[in-house]
């Protein structure tokens, strides 16, 4: 697939990164020299100039492009060059933007008629993520599938957890016809994609598939009783990302935002209406205020800066005064396995955001949604089963599923159905897949 990326800033170059792993031709544009030489190593195409300029687009091959991805800091600039792009014969055209105004249904269809196919907001959708987050604080991963029907789970497990118990193997613990499966593990900074022989261990990630009735059942073999739900929580940085983030909070929450700039402070004033939510004026790594503010009292706390250092040392001073759930933004990707191995909580990248969204795009049409998780090697995705495919010709067990590929559950005419050996998966049906990074491509030939 040809793949031309105009703006090779944090997230231009991490696209890069990834998808240049699977044989892409990719070519990158941006204005300053500079920041291509960073991606000097890479097996990438680069063009010096601007993505507004046709005859750049035109060297950088955009009108022969299958993908077109503008991901430049400049809004305006990413929709000009994705409609330019299109009139010269890109198939598919991405932006990002900074104005959630355009990821409303009514402009994605205006921006779709001019050439704009799709449209990335990170921030709601990492906003989103996070109140998810908040709302669960014994959680670490959560994804809800097909409105709900299918839920899956990442929960960091600890010594006295049923589920590890006396060292039993998987096949023992969650056989076949079980309300759950444990899909993939994350130990260190290994992703295991389990087997029956398999083990959990204390300090374990576990990802769980199951519905939503057995839920808390998941929640007692976690050994996660003891976590309260939480009903107040505090968010250090008054960011585009915590506006979005309060805009899904429920009504029974109080949520303090603590923003060390005035200016910023009286935006959110105006930006935020709900009464549950209070802008504090002030520095959140400031440990007398926080104190001030009952950070001890507080069921979660979210640090939501542009500094990943800030958000990782705030998310560990909130740990040392006895907040449960922590949520870290971490843009920085040299700093997630630190930050993980610190253990402070959960860790949201934007990056991984417009990433799973654009790699959706890459795949064929019968594939719903792609997740990408920020700590784990793996991607989550709905795939759609088509007549006559291959994984509809046998019983699972029999289909010789790669090893780096687990199954967890399907939809059939709006019913949510767990996976095992004996499933003889369908054509219409919704499975939900979990796959180690870069074989989410493979793994679709089977549909």
């Amino acid at each position: 697939m040809k793949i031309v990326i105009a703006g090779a800033g944090a997230v231009g170059t991490h696209l890069a990164r990834l998808l240049v792993q699977e044989n892409h031709d990719i070519t990158l544009i941006d204005e300053k020299p500079e920041r291509l030489e960073t991606i000097s190593n890479l097996d990438i195409m680069t063009v010096v100039g601007s993505p507004l300029s046709i005859i750049t687009l035109k060297d950088a091959g955009a009108g022969r492009a299958d993908l077109f991805i503008a991901v430049t800091t400049d809004e305006a600039h990413n929709l000009t060059c994705c409609i330019l792009s299109k009139k010269l014969g890109a198939k598919k055209t991405v932006a990002r933007v900074d104005n959630p105004e355009f990821t409303q249904d009514a402009e994605r269809a205006f921006f779709k008629e001019i050439g704009v196919e799709s449209i990335i907001y990170p921030e709601r959708l990492a906003g989103k993520e996070i109140m998810s987050l908040i709302k669960r604080s014994w959680i670490r991963f959560w994804w809800e599938v097909q409105n709900g029907a299918l839920v899956i789970l990442g929960v960091k497990v600890r010594a006295g957890a049923s589920i590890i118990g006396d060292g039993q193997p998987i096949k023992a613990i969650c056989g076949p016809d079980a309300p759950f499966h444990i899909v993939a593990i994350k130990r260190g900074t290994d992703t295991i994609i389990p087997g029956g022989d398999d083990r959990v261990e204390d300090g374990d990630v576990v990802y769980y598939m199951t519905t939503p009735d057995y839920v808390q059942h998941i929640r007692e073999i976690s050994g996660k009783e003891d976590y309260p739900d939480v009903r107040n929580a505090i968010i250090m940085g008054g960011s585009d990302t915590a506006i979005e983030a309060v805009q899904f909070m429920p009504d029974y929450m109080r949520i303090k935002i603590i923003e060390p700039d005035s200016q910023r402070c009286a935006l959110l004033n105006q930006l935020i209406h709900n009464p549950n939510v209070i802008i504090i004026h002030g520095d959140a790594s400031d440990i007398d205020l926080l104190e001030d503010e009952n950070i001890q009292h507080a069921g979660a706390f979210a640090a939501l800066t542009d500094s990943a250092e800030k958000n990782i040392l705030a998310c560990l001073e909130a740990r040392r005064q006895g907040v449960k759930k922590t949520i870290a933004i971490v843009e920085n990707t040299d700093y997630i396995s630190m930050a993980e191995s610190l253990d402070i909580g959960s860790i949201i990248n934007k990056k991984n955001f417009a990433a799973s969204h654009i790699y959706r795009m890459m795949l064929k049409r019968d594939v719903e949604s792609v997740k990408s998780l920020t700590v784990a090697s793996a991607d989550v995705a709905e795939l759609t089963a088509t007549e006559g495919a291959k994984i509809t010709r046998k019983k699972v067990r029999d289909l010789g599923l790669p090893s780096y590929v687990s199954l967890g559950g399907l939809i059939r005419n709006g019913k949510a159905i767990l996976i095992n050996g004996n499933t003889q998966i369908q054509a219409g049906d919704t499975v939900v897949a979990f796959c180690l990074t870069g074989y989410l491509k493979k793994l679709e030939r089977f549909f």
